[in-house]
């Protein structure tokens, strides 16, 4: 099939009775949709596009035919689909909110705070139980920086930093996902009381990564990343030359690996995908991105979204530096909020929850129907 067919939401709202029910719950979350775009895209080029109101669904999606039409029904009911919880040992995390993710670096060179933690299990337990108080639903784990230019690092290195982090983690109780690309960090992770991994690879780099996995039953984050290879950034992307459209390319790319993922024995429920903000992007394509996240949950797998402190902030602030960049990383955790995101992937946790708590407050007052409240 040449042509392909995507169903985006344009059109977001606060609750159904804003749009007088004529609105979707998208994927499960606190976040609605009442206005869609049905493209066709073929040859790079857009073919066929139509803008519609969810009472209009049937008869839009219908409109490409054939393999295309089908396809397009798929995505409208995943677009509607609610993901299970995920049952990470003793844990249940909910994915009818949004989720935070904190973020634990044991590396000496990670972008925003490389080298704070390595060696140090003291300060690298009390910033993990520090992040579980203040309402973080998973602690990620990371021994290897992803940064733009960042060298390898060898997995006997990898291990030696992440096992004793998991350790002392999975002794608070935390449930535990493991920022790794290599099978064989995944499976000491995993010994030592892991229950989740983080592959920025999306599982291209090791290949016995699906393997272990699918074995495993773990839950799994896919990310999009340009580079197959050591350099996930992609030098040669790094411009723009070789995306046309990023939005349906990244879409695309993680539909793919979605499919072989699944095809290798991993459990569809067990699949969340990343779009990959800042890996071998430039900010307008990362802008563009986060733009269109809504219509990622037509791909059927709960969503992560990475945003904390990256460098496109700094872009859009008189270069920041990477401590400094609290107010944009909020303002994207918001913004993916919106757009329906199951998980936050967050260096600042307490003040990323406590935006989390207002913005769901103000969902929750949105779906009360006023009009049928008394007279004051």
């Amino acid at each position: 099939m040449s042509a392909r067919v995507y169903v985006q939401p344009i059109g977001l709202a606060t609750g159904p009775q804003a749009e007088d029910g004529a609105a979707i719950r998208l994927a499960g979350t606190m976040a609605y949709a009442a206005r869609f775009a049905l493209i066709v895209r073929e040859g790079g080029a857009v073919t066929h596009r139509r803008v519609f109101g969810m009472r209009e669904a049937a008869e839009a999606l219908s409109e490409p035919g054939g393999e295309l039409a089908s396809e397009a029904e798929r995505q409208w009911a995943n677009l509607q689909l609610v993901h299970a919880p995920l049952q990470l040992g003793e844990r249940t995390v909910r994915l009818d909110q949004p989720q935070v993710m904190g973020v634990l670096n044991v590396t000496p060179d990670s972008f925003s705070d490389g080298g704070e933690f390595l060696e140090k299990p003291d300060a690298g337990r009390a910033h993990a139980f520090a992040m579980l108080e203040a309402g973080a639903a998973i602690i990620d784990i990371g021994g290897e920086s992803t940064r733009p230019g960042g060298a390898a690092t060898w997995e006997g290195d990898e291990i030696e930093r992440v096992a004793p982090a998991v350790e002392y983690c999975a002794s608070m109780g935390a449930a535990i996902s493991v920022d790794t690309r290599r099978a064989g960090v995944l499976e000491a992770a995993l010994t030592k009381g892991a229950h989740m991994a983080n592959d920025v690879s999306a599982m291209r780099y090791d290949p016995r990564m699906v393997e272990l996995v699918a074995g495993a039953g773990c839950p799994v984050v896919l990310m999009h990343a340009p580079g197959a290879g050591d350099d996930l950034h992609a030098k040669d992307k790094l411009d723009g030359g070789d995306y046309g459209d990023i939005v349906s390319e990244v879409f695309d790319t993680l539909r793919s690996v979605r499919e072989a993922a699944i095809a290798g024995g991993v459990a569809e429920e067990r699949i969340m995908l990343d779009p990959g903000i800042g890996f071998g992007k430039t900010l307008a394509h990362n802008l563009a991105l986060l733009n269109a996240l809504p219509l990622f949950h037509a791909l059927g797998s709960p969503l992560l979204v990475g945003v904390s402190r990256k460098r496109m902030i700094g872009a859009l602030s008189n270069e920041e530096p990477a401590h400094k960049r609290l107010g944009g990383s909020i303002a994207l955790a918001v913004k993916a909020m919106d757009a329906g995101a199951h998980m936050l992937r967050v260096h600042d946790v307490p003040v990323t929850v406590q935006a989390r708590n207002v913005w769901r407050g103000m969902r929750d007052a949105a779906l009360t129907d006023f009009t049928q409240l008394p007279p004051l």
